[in-house]
């Protein structure tokens, strides 16, 4: 009797401790189906990382390459070498993130603020509109000015004078699309290079023509002439 008493409480013991045994098992496997399922997860976060491109920055450039293209005729360019006449300039300092947005600029310097600060200060106009470019690309930055017969008594903040002329300089006298004047100054450039001379300031344009004619439509621009001069010695 005490024998069998003896041997079933072995076999619960060692029930039990199967019982244990085997919960414990489950729970290892468990614990390692979980660990397995975390790296498995991270991993595929770092793949995924990975293979994610990271968005395309996109800059905008001038579009004037792309426009050079269309023309359907060169320009004409005469070039002279001359003496650049003195003139006293009111200019502004402006910029432009595109082309297009040049003349925009351009129109409100010239036909509002300088045009009101003239007729404010009983100034005469000397000359055409004129306008120095520091960059070939986008963004522009620029001066615009206008000639006129004497400095004012005060100036705007926003509003500077510059004396410019007197000294030599070759000037392409273009006609055509605005858009291809860099062949004007590519001229210059070859003009300065086969006479051996040397550029001694800043380009400028002078807007001799009007691209709006009277009846204000776009002219023919084959008909318009600027004026790009380039200061040599």
């Amino acid at each position: 009797m005490l024998k069998t008493l003896s041997c079933c409480l072995v076999s619960k013991k060692y029930s039990m401790m199967s019982l244990f045994t085997y919960i414990y098992v489950k729970k290892l496997q468990v614990t390692a189906l979980c660990i397995i399922i975390f790296f498995a997860w991270g991993c595929k976060g770092d793949d995924e990382k990975k293979v994610v491109t990271p968005e395309k920055i996109i800059y905008k450039v001038d579009t004037s390459k792309a426009e050079h293209k269309v023309a359907q005729k060169p320009p004409i360019i005469n070039i002279t070498d001359t003496i650049a006449v003195k003139q006293i300039v009111l200019y502004m300092k402006d910029s432009a993130r595109s082309s297009e947005r040049i003349g925009l600029k351009l129109d409100n310097i010239y036909n509002k603020v300088l045009a009101d600060l003239i007729k404010k200060n009983n100034l005469t106009k000397t000359g055409a509109r004129m306008a120095w470019f520091k960059n070939s690309s986008a963004p522009f930055f620029f001066e615009a000015g206008i000639p006129v017969n004497k400095k004012p008594a005060k100036l705007p903040k926003n509003v500077l004078v510059k004396n410019i002329g007197g000294d030599s300089a070759v000037v392409a006298h273009f006609y055509g699309p605005y858009e291809l004047t860099y062949e004007g100054y590519g001229a210059l450039r070859e003009w300065l290079k086969d006479n051996k001379k040397r550029a001694s300031g800043a380009p400028y344009e002078i807007y001799i023509g009007e691209p709006i004619d009277s009846k204000g439509k776009p002219a023919d621009p084959y008909r318009v002439q600027t004026d790009i001069v380039f200061p040599h010695h």
